[in-house]
């Protein structure tokens, strides 16, 4: 039986008009301070086919790990890692990209935002922003309710954590970009700025120096693509695309679309590459100099480098932010046995992001008594830019109560914003964690690291680093922090998406 889920699409609509006689200044401001309008779409349904059968416990799996409390936090110095298990023999990957967290010490940007790091509640803060948006696009209905939604603007928050460096225009400029499967548009900061832009690491790309430049017109076909993929109608000026994207935290993006030379590695060149270069922008970016959009849409860089990759990339996400993971596109040879695949979904009410179909969790080797419903009726995306795993309030509830139960030895302190499991680990030179793991169709496993268990805000507060969405009908979000470590393969082509151990350190 094909899995479905019943649910109304809040989709943000702009105010933005396409009056080819509208200033750009105009546009901006239209853009900024203008209220969105929503619409409601018929049920959904997800490509798939027939669910997962009820788990088992894992009779073979080692059911806790012991980790020492040095390791809870980064080093202050960079540790590059070199272990890239997604192919049988390392380096096999066609393009492979090396991976930072904004704000460790890995990245370039870290010299000039030391007295600007946010603080751990901050970042839930802004975290909790990202899943509004997101779960403001799939209100479901649970129960003949309506789930109460945020009303944000754009796509999903572009304020992920990790970063990239690709090359833009002729000659190439190196510029570092946030990579984000929740979004699908590709921009960066350029000359002139009309109103504003935001400090960034590198000088900002001016495309009046680069000879591969060109504007996207008004009446082309790829203008009207934008809507789809920021949520905003595109608007004109002098014959020229206009974009303006604005995300779930007010952070926002307004330039001209275009198209431009994209270099990856020095054997990975595109030409004409569609991209936004965005004339006014700010938010929380960092010192990074845009956006890298791995989404579905058709203006996404996997749908626009399908040719020669095939849809295929990959990831690896450092275990600490003083680490480095990898971003591959495409590979050479055969994967890893070590991988295991479970379908890759699509939900009509949304087709650009990623789904699965997770029906089971398990907690120090033992699976939870959830019903695979309960994660039917909410529905499961896995996304690179939302840190916490968000579940079902049944699941999480379920979840806490188990790993409650097997940490306690350990004193609980207070929560910390959406983190209500946190304990003091102080004196302890190691702790016994219970192994945690996720199911998906098929009876596929994703083991989560050690390292994707807890967010630390100290030794004295350190938090299991799951929450429970408050609506029973809210989009379960598979985290970036419970995909540390693993290689994380995804097969457009083949819609599948796998999970392997030990990708990076």
């Amino acid at each position: 039986m094909a899995n479905t889920f019943m649910g109304r699409r809040e989709k943000a609509r702009s105010m933005a008009t396409t009056n080819p006689f509208l200033s750009l200044g105009v546009l901006f401001s239209t853009l900024l301070i203008l209220s969105l309008l929503f619409c409601s779409e018929n049920a959904s349904a997800y490509e798939g086919g027939v669910r997962g059968e009820t788990m088992e416990s894992d009779p073979h799996q080692q059911h806790s790990h012991v980790i020492k409390i040095s390791d809870l936090l980064p080093a202050p110095v960079c540790s590059t890692s070199t272990s890239t298990s997604t192919h049988e023999g390392n380096n096999n990957a066609q393009t492979m990209l090396k991976v930072v967290h904004k704000h460790g010490p890995c990245s370039k940007h870290s010299s000039k935002q030391k007295a600007k790091l946010p603080t751990p509640t901050q970042i839930l803060l802004e975290d909790q922003s990202r899943v509004e948006m997101i779960q403001s696009r799939f209100a479901n209905q649970v129960h003949g309710s309506k789930a109460t939604t945020p009303t944000h603007s754009g796509r999903s928050l572009g304020t992920g954590n990790y970063i990239v460096t690709v090359g833009i225009g002729s000659p190439k400029r190196d510029f570092s970009l946030i990579f984000d499967t929740g979004s699908d548009l590709t921009w960066i900061q350029c000359e002139p700025c009309v109103a504003h832009c935001y400090k960034q690491q590198e000088p900002i790309f001016n495309p009046s120096k680069s000879s591969s430049y060109s504007n996207i017109t008004c009446n082309a076909k790829e203008c009207s693509s934008l809507k789809s993929a920021t949520g905003n109608s595109p608007g004109c000026t002098s014959s020229t695309c206009v974009y303006g994207i604005q995300y779930g935290d007010q952070s926002y993006s307004v330039g001209y679309f275009g198209r431009e030379t994209l270099t990856l590695t020095s054997s990975d060149v595109f030409n004409k590459f569609m991209f936004g270069c965005g004339q006014r922008n700010d938010g929380l970016f960092g010192y990074t100099a845009g956006l890298l959009g791995l989404g579905r849409n058709k203006i996404s860089l996997i749908s626009q480098t399908y040719q020669k990759y095939g849809g295929l990339f990959s990831y690896c996400l450092p275990s600490t932010s003083s680490s480095t993971g990898y971003l591959a596109f495409g590979y050479q040879g055969k994967i890893s046995s070590n991988v295991k695949f479970t379908p890759l979904l699509v939900n009509t009410a949304d087709p650009s992001f990623y789904f699965l179909d997770l029906i089971a969790i398990s907690v120090g080797g033992k699976k939870l008594p959830i019903s695979a419903s309960v994660f039917a009726t909410s529905g499961t995306i896995i996304d690179s830019g939302t840190v916490i795993t968000r579940l079902p309030p049944t699941a999480y509830s379920t979840l806490r109560s188990s790993f409650r139960k097997l940490m306690s030895s350990y004193p609980m302190v207070s929560p910390i914003s959406i983190l209500d499991t946190c304990y003091n680990f102080t004196g302890y030179k190691t702790v016994k964690i219970p192994k945690i793991a996720l199911y998906f169709r098929g009876g596929i496993p994703m083991d989560i690291d050690s390292s994707g268990v807890f967010f630390v805000r100290n030794i004295a507060q350190v938090c299991l680093a799951f929450a429970g969405n408050s609506d029973a009908g809210d989009i379960a979000i598979l985290g970036n922090k419970q995909q540390q470590r693993l290689d994380v393969i995804y097969d457009v082509a083949k819609k599948r998406i796998g999970f392997g151990l030990g990708g990076c350190s």
